[in-house]
């Protein structure tokens, strides 16, 4: 039976792939910060589990720091492949953007070491449409795909967490192409990811439509975002790992794009009674407020920028039909307001 170490496994992306593992009868090895964090992964999966017999054989858990190297070389002893979904995602960008790139790269580099060691093969890393997008598109292209490269000098590739997945990403290859070269690493580039999580412990994960819902913007800002579920992103990461097809390849991971106004006006035909706004914020006036609001400031240079992204690849190779966008959206709005974090 396959063993599959997963890093994140507490992260709302990371217990979507803990209970699609689970249910293709995998053993899982979850990494967590915390053990103490291991009965709310439990938790989590285990209402959604098609078989819930001998669970605490078939997942059990290391304690495991981006920042420290205890426990790596323990924790991917007899372990097939690794699942590295482990990476900071804040809501705000820190002051020290080495906050985000330090643990970003160096638990990556730190995870991937460890499996060299052990003599792990296989690798699946979660990385991000924001080591793609930031540059500018070639001309005559209309959509970002997996043969570009965030450039982290660009006005959009310079953030903090663009720039960590960026980094770590690239960390990963230049390791797998110069020292470990019988590592076959695939890596999934999800764009924003939606959905209804497993539990109430979803951190920063849909807090675009948690924003939208709460009509905390009097106006929106001409921003669009690529969108895919979290079911699939889930699916790509264990599909991918007996896929032949897959291995030395990154994986965009999109079921379409919507601008923040669409989203709003989505959510406020399913919701009527609701404080969601869907006004357009004059750009002029986003400049203003960026001088006195640095959330501001860091998306000027995204306000009406295309976000188209190709996912050919993943029907491709994966033969994945990603679930709509607009469905998406419905069911992490339904999720909100059905656990009171929100009021329709």
């Amino acid at each position: 039976m396959t063993t599959v170490l997963l890093t994140g496994s507490s992260g709302y992306i990371g217990k979507h792939i803990a209970l699609q593992l689970l249910n293709q009868g995998y053993l899982v090895r979850a990494s967590v910060r915390s053990l103490s964090k291991s009965a709310e992964v439990i938790d989590a999966v285990s209402s959604h589990l098609i078989d819930s017999s001998n669970l605490n054989a078939r997942l059990t858990f290391v304690e495991l720091d981006l920042e420290k190297d205890s426990g790596w070389d323990l924790a991917l002893q007899g372990i097939d492949v690794l699942l590295h979904t482990a990476s900071p995602f804040p809501l705000a960008s820190p002051k020290d953007e080495n906050e985000l790139i330090r643990p970003a790269v160096e638990g990556t580099m730190r995870a991937l070491r460890a499996a060299k060691i052990a003599g792990v093969k296989r690798v699946i890393l979660t990385s991000s449409v924001a080591s793609i997008y930031g540059c500018d598109l070639p001309a005559g292209v209309s959509a970002y795909d997996e043969t570009m490269w965030t450039d982290v000098t660009h006005p959009v590739g310079s953030g903090a967490y663009t720039k960590s997945k960026t980094l770590a990403e690239k960390a990963a290859w230049d390791f797998v192409n110069n020292e470990a070269p019988e590592i076959s690493l695939t890596t999934i580039n999800p764009v924003l990811v939606i959905g209804a999580p497993l539990d109430k412990n979803f951190g920063s994960s849909i807090s675009l439509v948690e924003r939208v819902l709460k009509g905390k913007d009097p106006m929106l800002p001409d921003l669009k975002f690529a969108l895919v579920d979290v079911r699939d992103v889930a699916q790509m990461h264990v599909d991918a790992i007996k896929n032949e097809s897959t291995k030395g390849q990154r994986i965009l991971a999109s079921s379409g794009t919507r601008s923040f106004i669409e989203i709003a006006k989505l959510l406020k035909t399913t919701y009527p009674k609701s404080k969601i706004k869907t006004g357009k914020a004059p750009k002029f006036l986003l400049h203003v407020l960026a001088l006195f609001d640095g959330s501001i400031k860091s998306i000027l240079p995204q306000i009406g920028k295309p976000m188209n992204v190709n996912a050919s690849k993943a029907h491709r190779l994966l033969g994945i039909d990603f679930i709509p966008a607009d469905l998406s959206l419905k069911e992490s709005a339904d999720f909100l307001i059905r656990n009171s974090t929100v009021k329709a």
